[in-house]
């Protein structure tokens, strides 16, 4: 299977060979890695067993953060939907299960770069989620994992996926965008609807600065987890129903890695800028190095 160099190039592909996306994906790894698809399929599967298993981790945590600055945040949301606080729905539980990795994540526990570990619980918790409202099989989940990874593939090779480089719409927002992806694929949505939810979270997350508070991902990171998991369901549903990009996806892309290329190094997870610069952020910079 030959590389694809672009979304656009991706949905080609498909329709040259009458395959899916996730197939293109899969054939492609395997002619690069020269790994059976039966093996290629195996490990992302396992992917998936991780990714799940993070969210029960991660809501049943004991340790602390490395910072001890966000902690036992997604078991406050899910006590909320128990005891009638807020409603039992999938915003709730899509934000309480992004929060969960998060801080798993934080207290050095085993979770899946997706596509970074800033950014990890963007995808799972989107697709437990839809997977739960739509009884979905692990086995589709698998599929949209490739999808995912098919969106992630593109933004690493023509922007970045890494907050160092470009911020933090390389970090959540990739996710997002692959998370949209992934969900419109779920629900049958054509190549074209995949593209455009992918198009529509990463538009909303343009600039978004990586502002670490005392250079841990801890804040905002968590909690931006659980916001961009929202956002890439909001865009997966406006794409189903058929809201298109005027710009489309690769454009995004480049425009992406444009502001990011642009954009201050303070603003690049140096801890420098935005939140961490804060007089709050800096008071916690200063008593985190008392500390340790």
């Amino acid at each position: 299977m030959e590389k694809f160099h672009s979304l656009a190039e991706w949905c080609n592909l498909a329709d040259k060979y009458g395959i899916s996306l996730a197939e293109v994906v899969i054939k492609w790894e395997a002619s690069v890695s020269e790994k059976r698809e039966a093996e290629i399929y195996h490990k992302m599967h396992n992917n998936l067993m991780a990714m799940k298993q993070s969210i029960e981790d991660g809501l049943q945590k004991k340790e602390a953060t490395m910072g001890g600055l966000a902690n036992g945040e997604a078991i406050k949301v899910r006590n909320a939907i128990e005891n009638g606080l807020i409603a039992d729905d999938r915003i709730s539980r899509v934000s309480y299960r992004a929060l969960a990795v998060g801080e798993l994540n934080a207290a050095m526990g085993c979770i899946v770069a997706a596509p970074t570990a800033g950014a990890c619980g963007i995808l799972p918790a989107v697709l437990v989620t839809v997977a739960e409202e739509k009884n979905i099989s692990d086995e589709e989940l698998v599929d949209a994992l490739f999808v995912a990874a098919g969106i992630g593939i593109i933004i690493a090779e023509k922007a970045t996926i890494a907050g160092a480089e470009g911020g933090c719409q390389a970090e959540c927002g990739s996710a997002a965008s692959m998370a949209a992806g992934a969900v419109v694929y779920l629900n049958k949505g054509t190549p074209e609807q995949v593209l455009a939810a992918a198009a529509l979270a990463l538009k909303s997350s343009l600039g978004l600065v990586c502002d670490p508070v005392a250079g841990l991902v801890e804040i905002p990171c968590i909690k931006r987890n659980a916001h961009m998991a929202v956002q890439a369901l909001a865009a997966a549903d406006l794409a189903l129903a058929g809201v298109g990009s005027i710009i489309p996806a690769d454009e995004v892309i480049g425009a992406m890695a444009e502001i990011g290329r642009d954009m201050a190094s303070k603003y690049k997870e140096t801890a420098k800028g935005g939140l961490a610069a804060t007089p709050t952020g800096k008071r916690i910079m200063e008593e985190l190095l008392e500390n340790n």
